[in-house]
């Protein structure tokens, strides 16, 4: 059995793809759905979507960080990608109980994911 190059092309190109974004150091971009609440609901009460834009508001207001709770269930922490780093919760706050588009990085550590974001709407 022969294989030619035309074979392993389209495998090489997808290996190296992965090693230039792995050696940067930044994933690539991703744009996702969801909502935008507070750390402390989507944990303690397992909400699939804020009570109210009031509601997300003032728990951020009183010290819970805001996240992004995408379609698929998953949590989203928003960081910053600047050295030294920057709390997101006034970034989020216009969209605090609110259905979000976002577009951005993510990275994953031990389950958690985290969102630098550059676009949201």
């Amino acid at each position: 059995m022969r294989l030619h190059l035309s074979f392993f092309f389209p495998i090489l190109l997808l290996l190296a793809g992965g090693v230039s974004n792995a050696a940067n150091g930044k994933p690539a971009g991703i744009t996702l759905h969801g909502y935008v609440l507070d750390s402390a609901c989507a944990f303690t009460k397992d909400l699939q979507k804020p009570i109210s834009e009031k509601c997300a508001r003032q728990c951020a207001q009183a010290g819970s960080p805001l996240v992004v709770l995408s379609d698929d269930g998953e949590i989203y922490w928003p960081i910053s990608e600047k050295t030294p780093a920057e709390g997101q919760n006034g970034r989020l706050m216009p969209f605090a109980g609110k259905k979000v588009t976002i577009t951005g990085r993510v990275y994953s550590r031990a389950g958690s994911k985290a969102i630098a974001i550059q676009k949201i709407e």
